[in-house]
């Protein structure tokens, strides 16, 4: 098949697999857009949002519909980086015998990740970006395709360990969920309070998947669009060549290069799904907010005056 064969078996997957969704999760349209645009470019996605927003059955509900491995992984404060990893055992001829841990799957739903301590957030770094695991010294390679799909509650944070900036960088997207409209919680309780289930079809296997990833690291990229990304990440660096003054004020920290190159795989990702061939400056400002948000600190000045992360970053376009 040519690429643009592919393109448009893409395009028509894609409408597939909302249209399974659908069947389950009513609404949140733009974070399932999100977290499918993930997939499609290898990423990782921290999904943010209040108890009872549907976040893991959202995450439950793609596995199925892409015909992936799922494994689910309740964080808590007690959980330790072999529950994640695995450990090696002497089995009974005396020999040491690797048991996989749950990381060893193609989706991993991280449920509430921040409820764990550091040293096992850690576990999943290396495995998040190489790909790869180290136990008592062996390497072991993670399935291909290979998502972490996390989970987090913005309130009470008693008690709770937040990600450090190394490990929240390595997230493509941190996608916030919102509370549904009236018609839409009415037509949630309506699906929910029944005694039907719906019947999910497998839209996609993992081989098309890492098919549709190829195609997308080889979409063409004008100059332009490049450079308007790299410009976009370099103003929310306070005091650089291009932050704007509202930067300059309330800002702390801003976002590195990891930040440009997820900018232009998504926006690749988001012209492959709208079936165009290349990708242009609306559509890096399509995920330009989930992209960056959470890659850039806020100062005390900000947080007084009440200015958020989406005023400063919206400013920027």
């Amino acid at each position: 098949m040519s690429d643009v064969d592919i393109l448009k078996e893409l395009v028509k997957k894609h409408a597939l697999l909302k249209k399974e969704i659908a069947k389950v999760i009513i609404g949140q349209n733009e974070a399932i857009d999100h977290i499918l645009l993930s997939v499609l470019s290898g990423g990782h996605s921290l999904l943010i949002g209040v108890p009872g927003l549907a976040k893991t059955l959202i995450v439950q509900t793609i596995s199925e519909t892409l015909g992936l491995d799922f494994k689910r992984i309740q964080f808590t404060p007690d959980l330790m980086p072999s529950d994640i990893l695995g450990s090696e055992i002497l089995d009974e001829t005396s020999r040491f015998k690797f048991l996989k841990g749950p990381i060893f799957s193609n989706i991993v739903l991280a449920d509430e990740i921040n409820r764990t301590p550091p040293k096992t957030q850690a576990a999943l770094l290396e495995a998040m970006q190489e790909r790869t695991v180290t136990v008592a010294g062996h390497h072991h390679k993670l399935a291909k395709p290979f998502f972490v799909l996390a989970t987090q509650n913005p309130i009470e944070q008693e008690g709770t360990y937040p990600l450090p900036e190394a490990q929240l960088d390595r997230f493509m997207f941190s996608i916030e969920l919102n509370y549904p409209s009236f018609e839409e919680e009415v037509e949630v309780v309506k699906s929910t309070t029944n005694d039907e289930t719906p019947v999910l079809n497998t839209i996609l296997q993992a081989e098309e998947i890492i098919t549709f990833q190829h195609l997308i690291r080889r979409i063409p990229v004008p100059d332009n669009v490049i450079e308007y990304a790299v410009k976009l990440v370099s103003k929310t660096r306070p005091n650089s060549d291009y932050s704007p003054e509202i930067v300059n004020n309330f800002i702390d920290w801003g976002a590195g290069p990891r930040a440009s190159q997820n900018l232009i795989l998504g926006a690749k990702a988001n012209a492959a799904i709208n079936g165009k061939y290349s990708p242009d400056i609306e559509d890096v400002q399509a995920v330009a907010y989930s992209i960056l948000k959470h890659r850039i600190v806020r100062n005390y000045k900000a947080e007084a005056e009440g200015i958020s992360e989406k005023d400063i970053i919206e400013s920027l376009f």
